[in-house]
C-alpha cells in the first residue's frame, strides 16, 4: 500500500474481522449441528444437504426484497450508520438463539433471521468504502478488508473449534458447547463492529427528503432504467451475477457438502480453517497486483481458477481431495470478492452507493439462490452430490464470457 492505512480504513477494516467469524461459522459448524438435529429427526444426507440449499435460497429472496429499499433509503443523509447497526444487531440476536433451537426446522427458520441481518449489513458495510477511502486506494483497502477479515476470524473459530471437539473433556454437554460457540460468535461479531459504528461519517449521500421511503421506490425504479443504459455497469452485473454464483454456492455449502459425502468432521473443519490462513496472503497479493494490473483483469484470473476448482470439486471423493479443495478455494476467494467490490465503487455513482450495492446484492444472493437451489435440485433429482455440484461449471463459464464483454466498454 502506498501509504499506512489510515484510522478511518482501519476501523472498516475491522467490520471484515468481525462479521467473517460469523461467516467462517456458516460455512463450518452451523451445517454440523444442524446436520445432528436432522439426523435425531431421521433427515437423509441428500434431503438434509437440499434443506439446507433450500434455506440459503430463501434468505436470498428476502434480502432481495427488502434489501435494494432499505438500500436506497441509506444514501439519505445520516441514515446509513443507524440501518447499518440496526441489521448487525438482529444478525448477532439471530446467531445467539441459534444455539436454543432444539429440532432442524426451528433452527432452520431462526438461522434465516441470522442470516438476513448479516447480508443486509454487507450492502450498507461494502457501500461505505467510498467514504472511507480515495479511488486509488480502493482495490487495496478492499483486499486488506477480505484479508484480516479471514485471518482475524480465526481467532473466535480456533476457541470454538477446540470447544466444538473437546467439550466431553471439559464436561460440558454438546448442547451446551454449542450454545457458547454461538454467544462468543456473536460477541466477536458486535464488537468488531463498534469502532466503526462509533465513528463513521457518510459523505457521499442524498439529501433527506419528506416521504424518504416512497422516494426510495421512484429512485430504485429510475436507477434500474439507468443501469439499462451503462453498458459497463449492466454487463459487470450480469457476469458478477453468474461467476458470484459459484463462489457464494461453494462457500455455503462446502461443508454441507463435505458431511452428505460422510467425510470426516474433523478433517472438514481443519481444512475449512486452513482456507482462512491461506486466503489471507492470497488477498493481500491480489490487492498489490491491483497497483500494476488492471482490476477486470485479475477478476478473469479469478473466475477462470474457480472454474477449474468446479471441475475438480465433481471429482471429489476423498478426505485429502477436499484438503486440496480448501487450498485452491482460499487462494483465489479474496481476491475475487475484493476486487469486484472496488471494481463496481469505481463505476457506480458515489452518492447512490448504497442503492447501487443493493442491486449488487440482489445479483450476488440472486445468483447464490440459483446455485444452492440448483445444487439440491440436480442432487435430489439425480441422487448424486458431485452431478449437483457439476452445475456450477456452467455459471462461471458465462460469468467469465460477460466479464470479457464488460472491459470492451
Amino acid at each position: 500500500m502506498k501509504n499506512k492505512l489510515n484510522a478511518q480504513e482501519l476501523r472498516w477494516i475491522l467490520y471484515d474481522v468481525g462479521n467473517s467469524a460469523f461467516v467462517l461459522l456458516i460455512t463450518t459448524i452451523i451445517p454440523i449441528f444442524f446436520n445432528s438435529l436432522a439426523e435425531n429427526d431421521g433427515i437423509s444426507s441428500v434431503n438434509y444437504l437440499a434443506y439446507w440449499g433450500y434455506t440459503a435460497s430463501i434468505v436470498t429472496i428476502i434480502v432481495a426484497v427488502i434489501g435494494p429499499i432499505l438500500g436506497t433509503i441509506s444514501d439519505h443523509k445520516g441514515l446509513k450508520g443507524p440501518i447499518f447497526l440496526i441489521s448487525i444487531l438482529i444478525g448477532c440476536i439471530g446467531c445467539v438463539f441459534l444455539g436454543f433451537a432444539s429440532n432442524w426446522m426451528v433452527f432452520l427458520l431462526i438461522f434465516i433471521v441470522a442470516k438476513v441481518g448479516y447480508s443486509l449489513s454487507l450492502i450498507f458495510y461494502d457501500s461505505m468504502l467510498s467514504d472511507i477511502t480515495t479511488e486509488d486506494r480502493m482495490d487495496e483497502v478492499s483486499a486488506k478488508g477480505y484479508a484480516w477479515g479471514y485471518i482475524g476470524s480465526c481467532v473466535p473459530f480456533v476457541l470454538c473449534l477446540a470447544i466444538a471437539l473437546g467439550y466431553e473433556k471439559i464436561g460440558i454437554s454438546f448442547s451446551l458447547a454449542m450454545k457458547i460457540i454461538f454467544v462468543i460468535n456473536a460477541i466477536w461479531w458486535l464488537g468488531m463492529s463498534i469502532p466503526l459504528l462509533r465513528n463513521y461519517k457518510q459523505i457521499h449521500y442524498v439529501e433527506r427528503v419528506k416521504n424518504v421511503i416512497s422516494n426510495s421506490f421512484g429512485r430504485i425504479g429510475h436507477t434500474l432504467k439507468n443501469v439499462k443504459k451503462d453498458k459497463k455497469v449492466f454487463l459487470f452485473l450480469l457476469a458478477f451475477f453468474c461467476y458470484i454464483d459459484g463462489v457464494y454456492t461453494i462457500i455455503d455449502m462446502a461443508t454441507a457438502y463435505g458431511s452428505a459425502m460422510g467425510l470426516d468432521t474433523t478433517g472438514l473443519l481443519l481444512a475449512l480453517l486452513v482456507t482462512q490462513i491461506v486466503a489471507f496472503p492470497c488477498a493481500i497479493i491480489f490487492g498489490n497486483l491491483s497497483s500494476r494490473y488492471e482490476g477486470s483483469k485479475l477478476i478473469k484470473i479469478c473466475i477462470l481458477a474457480y472454474l477449474c476448482i468446479a471441475i475438480f470439486a465433481v471429482f471429489l471423493r476423498y478426505q485429502w481431495q477436499f484438503w486440496m479443495l480448501a487450498i485452491f478455494v482460499g487462494m483465489f476467494q479474496g481476491g475475487i470478492q475484493a476486487l469486484s467490490r472496488s471494481y463496481y465503487t469505481k463505476i457506480i455513482p458515489k452518492e447512490q452507493s448504497g442503492e447501487y450495492f443493493a442491486l449488487m446484492d440482489i445479483c450476488g444472493k440472486g445468483a447464490s439462490f440459483i446455485g444452492t437451489a440448483l445444487v439440491g435440485a440436480v442432487a435430489q433429482i439425480t441422487g448424486s452430490i458431485n452431478i449437483g455440484v457439476s452445475s456450477l461449471v456452467v455459471m462461471f463459464a458465462l460469468g467469465l464470457i460477460f466479464m470479457f464483454n464488460a472491459e470492451k466498454e
